[in-house]
């Protein structure tokens, strides 16, 4: 007998009976939450449902523990698994059918915006037949302007599933272009103002020791260094995500400008360096790696301590005063408010300029009242807002101008 009190030759196979299907359908609602899941994790699903029984329980830890693999997606997970499998009596009512349309509208103020967009297409399943994701994602990429100028100017955190994922697409492809300086090395070029003796004794060999051109040196042009510091806690986390994958393409050697410096750490209560991530070079294998390595996503905010960290382990990030920060906050701090000050005093004398990247701007009325945001807002060099993709389009704009008024080219 199964812990439900049934047995195994009543639910038949797995594989071939409603069960089968009904997690197959539960897999496919949790894709369009947004949560990775393929053919294989499915398949390892069935496995585990076969060797764990049918009580709810057990049945919700197997699935779990099968299709989760990131912590922001564990509070999306639980909410769609009892949206999905409402009957408190799964085991004998599971294979029965999916839940009539009815009961998924009990309580759909309560749930987050990506389960019940999740959900959706289940209240019309046994009417029409599903759409499949692929058509979806198309008729996604096809909006209309009107549409895509409405997600230009979205928060980020009211965006639905489908939106959230179409966001995060475009945002890969917005631009960077970090400002440059003159570096000490130099490269041949039309500008220099010294003879490169060396190219012109090369080129004299060619022309039988009759110098006729005299090549010139100019310094060579770099990108300055690039220090990105992204808060991981609870806040933060519907920005998290989509501003990794932004600053992931964004400042890649191929569009930042080749050579481009660049080291990146998560925060929360700890420092997580996600350099390794960050160089792997496609996006979503760098947000897999990003979720692995992070041991505190989602809980609370210690700055002042993660600075620390920074200044006593990574200090020699900072590049010659160069380094532009770009700290990615809300400014919630929960840590000690002298260590605050001291740390952000440190890192303002020890780099660049210290930009923050604050998503409350999307608020008219805000103003930095929290003792972590005051903290932040007196060392900052400056404030820009990204809670959307025309904020983010306009952070290159604001990185200029930033180095303008401070004198800095």
């Amino acid at each position: 007998m199964t812990p439900a009190g049934m047995t195994h030759s009543q639910l038949g196979d797995a594989r071939s009976g409603k069960l089968a299907d009904n997690v197959s359908g539960f897999g496919r609602a949790l894709r369009r939450a947004g949560v990775p899941v393929d053919a294989a994790r499915m398949a390892l699903a069935q496995q585990a449902l076969m060797l764990t029984g049918l009580a709810r329980q057990d049945f919700c830890a197997a699935l779990q523990a099968v299709l989760v693999s990131r912590e922001q997606d564990r509070a999306v997970f639980q909410e769609l698994f009892n949206a999905y499998f409402r009957n408190p009596e799964l085991a004998q009512k599971l294979l029965a059918q999916l839940l009539p349309s009815a009961e998924s509208k009990a309580q759909p103020a309560r749930r987050r915006p990506r389960v019940n967009e999740a959900l959706a297409p289940l209240r019309a399943a046994r009417n029409a037949p599903a759409a499949r994701e692929d058509d979806t994602i198309d008729f996604d990429a096809a909006m209309t302007a009107s549409e895509l100028q409405r997600l230009r100017h979205a928060d980020f955190n009211q965006l639905s599933a489908s939106e959230y994922r179409l966001v995060e697409r475009l945002a890969r492809d917005i631009a960077l272009p970090l400002p440059h300086y003159a570096a000490r090395r130099t490269v041949v070029g039309a500008r220099g103002q010294r003879p490169h003796w060396a190219g012109a004794m090369r080129l004299a060999a060619g022309t039988g020791g009759e110098l006729l051109r005299v090549p010139l040196l100019q310094r060579r042009q770099q990108p300055l260094p690039l220090l990105v510091l992204v808060d991981v806690s609870g806040s933060m986390e519907r920005y998290t995500r989509l501003l990794l994958a932004f600053l992931h393409a964004a400042t890649a050697a191929r569009h930042a400008g080749g050579g481009v410096r660049r080291d990146v750490f998560a925060f929360g209560t700890t420092l997580t360096d996600l350099g390794a991530a960050f160089r792997l070079a496609d996006t979503d294998a760098m947000l897999e790696a990003a979720n692995l390595a992070i041991p505190d996503f989602a809980g609370g905010t210690r700055l002042g301590a993660c600075l620390a960290q920074l200044r006593t382990a990574h200090a020699r990030r900072l590049v010659g005063r160069r380094t532009q920060v770009l700290l990615v906050s809300d400014g919630l701090d929960t840590g000690s408010p002298d260590e605050l000050e001291r740390e952000l005093a440190w890192l303002r004398r020890h780099c660049g300029r210290l930009l923050w990247l604050n998503p409350l701007l999307r608020f008219d009325a805000y103003a930095p009242t929290a003792r972590g945001a005051a903290a932040l807002h007196r060392h900052a060099h400056g404030m820009v807002a990204v809670h959307n993709l025309a904020h983010l389009q306009d952070l290159a704009a604001s990185l200029v101008a930033l180095l303008r008024a401070t004198g800095r080219r």
